[in-house]
């Protein structure tokens, strides 16, 4: 059960736009048009309206797989998890989310790209069989609406601030918009426009960080007015800060191992290897060597983003103090309303206008890259597998545009139920407990041990869904079972891919493996895999060594965490 319904107009955010505020969104949106246009002419195959023709180059599909996260847990998300729980917040960045993109880069994609597979899902069912993949099709296609909904509610936020509107009114003009472009120009439209939008967003938190550090006064001044505010004097400026096992007393309520588990290791893992609305950016790339640079290029501006988006959210925690709150009443606004809140108070005209730009090019990178990821994997692990069988190219191409319409309804309808979380970080946390979590554990089992059976995979994939359901239901009736509600999603992390291990181990003993040579390239050791494929000049320069790469992002993330250790 989720919590109760919060109507967004209760907090009385009323952004005050001008014509050149409204003047920039107006261009700017007449860009994401033209660029759904322009895409258009080159969707001529379900090939084209789903992977792009894999015919992407590095630096753009690097762009859009970073920009693809970019929605409303980025934004809206961190920025209440940094004025909620302080600077552990950066964990989700640098031990969250980078080692996984690294690990993507490469481990995992050269076993996706080789594969020739369309979907993550696909892959699932080249290793473990058809149940397994019916059911980690139907679960992805369940846990991407919910979580297109997100990042819909998340726009209708802003829309509903700049213009007044009621929250019902503003999803369905939001899911209007992104629909359009989608369904004219596909995965191509929305990788054209997230690397737009990606430069639109940095160019409207920038200027938001910039005046909010100076309003408090630099760094030194955020650190003494949050030791100093009622409400929120008891945030971490330290990221490991009251994380020792046995003394639990940082804001996330867990100890560094379940955070290191929990959160480093099966929940980022799990969304950033196999979650297919990020690595479906990488299988539209043009070669082996640009899909694995994809999340690798990725990885430096990730390690960035925390500079303007979990700041922001210390500034607002500083300023705001106890006016905040998971489920406001009176003059009390959500957390998931810092951001909105701050450009209410510090922006001016034109800033205001590049601000606001920023967040609806974040909402709508979100909600296309959910819709492009479900519309694929409805449409060839589902439609094509086993309902419509044998059509020509032509018929899928026009099933994909329709399953985009249905996509986008229902996250119409799942943009109510994150309306009523008072985290969205939070719910999005636990939906990846329950989706992602497990899915990792199957895959890497099934990559590193060639017993693993289908029958393994199948099992231990149903037991990881349910471990951490169960986990989270026991914390719904009993909220004293774990210190948080963010704590809950990394222990339920935690046993939902133990549940898989367990699981996948007893039930390969007792079950029989597939032939090793029907798993040519699919499991570790097994065959070879040939990371020259589609070669093209240029590919061996020093500088674009994906083991290079990787380790400098690896050291970027090192230097980060010093200064807030």
């Amino acid at each position: 059960m989720l919590p109760t319904l919060v109507p967004i107009a209760q907090s009385n955010i009323r952004l005050d736009l001008q014509p050149v505020d409204y003047l920039m969104l107006a261009v700017y949106f007449g860009v994401v048009i033209a660029i759904g246009v322009i895409a258009r002419r080159s969707v001529k195959t379900s090939m084209d309206f789903f992977l792009s023709g894999r015919s992407m180059p590095a630096w753009i599909t690097g762009l859009a797989f970073v920009s693809a996260n970019l929605g409303a847990t980025e934004i809206l998300g961190m920025a209440a998890n940094g004025a909620q729980i302080g600077m552990a917040t950066m964990h989700y960045y640098l031990i969250g989310a980078v080692p996984a993109m690294v690990f993507l880069g490469l481990v995992m994609m050269p076993f996706y790209y080789a594969s020739k597979v369309r979907s993550v899902p696909e892959f699932m069912l080249r290793r473990f069989g058809r149940p397994a993949h019916l059911v980690n099709a139907l679960s992805f296609a369940v846990s991407n609406v919910l979580i297109a909904g997100i990042n819909l509610y998340a726009m209708a936020i802003i829309v509903e601030a700049m213009l007044g509107w009621p929250q019902s009114v503003a999803i369905i003009v939001s899911a209007a918009f992104v629909l359009f472009y989608i369904t004219l120009g596909g995965l191509s439209s929305a990788i054209y426009n997230e690397v737009l939008q990606f430069f639109v967003i940095i160019a409207g938190l920038v200027p938001l960080t910039v005046v909010g550090m100076h309003r408090v006064q630099g760094w030194d001044g955020l650190k003494k007015a949050l030791a100093e505010t009622d409400g929120v004097s008891s945030l971490h400026m330290s990221a490991w800060q009251g994380t020792g096992i046995g003394d639990v007393t940082n804001p996330i309520g867990a100890n560094w191992l379940a955070i290191v588990l929990g959160l480093g290791f099966v929940l980022s893992f799990g969304y950033w290897t196999t979650n297919f609305t990020e690595v479906q950016r990488a299988f539209s790339a043009k070669n082996m060597s640009a899909a694995r640079r994809t999340p690798l290029i990725g990885a430096f501006p990730k390690v960035l983003i925390p500079l303007i988006v979990v700041v922001p959210g210390l500034i607002g925690a500083a300023v705001l103090g106890n006016q905040l709150a998971a489920h406001p009443t009176g003059d009390q606004i959500s957390y998931n309303e810092v951001i909105p809140k701050l450009m209410q108070m510090y922006l001016p005209s034109g800033v205001l206008g590049v601000a606001v730009t920023g967040l609806m090019a974040s909402f709508m990178a979100g909600m296309a890259a959910n819709v492009s990821s479900f519309n694929t994997v409805f449409t060839y692990d589902i439609w094509q597998r086993y309902v419509k069988q044998g059509e020509n190219d032509a018929y899928y191409l026009k099933a994909g545009r329709v399953v985009t319409v249905v996509g986008v309804l229902i996250g119409i309808g799942t943009a109510f139920m994150a309306a009523g979380a008072g985290n969205i970080m939070t719910y999005m946390q636990t939906l990846f407990s329950f989706f992602n979590a497990p899915l990792f554990a199957v895959f890497i089992m099934g990559l590193l041990w060639k017993r693993m059976s289908p029958a393994a995979g199948l099992w231990g994939y149903l037991a990881g869904i349910v471990a951490p359901a169960v986990v989270w239901i026991a914390y719904l009736n009993n909220p004293s079972l774990f210190p948080s509600a963010t704590a809950e999603t990394l222990y339920g992390a935690i046993i939902s891919f133990a549940a898989v291990v367990v699981v996948g181990w007893a039930v390969s003993l007792m079950t029989k493996p597939k032939p090793e040579s029907e798993l040519q390239g699919l499991v570790y050791g097994v065959g070879t895999i040939d990371y020259s494929m589609d070669h093209v000049a240029g590919d061996e320069a020093w500088y674009r060594s994906p083991a290079l790469l990787g380790t400098l992002a690896l050291a970027l993330c090192v230097a980060m965490y010093l200064p807030i250790l």
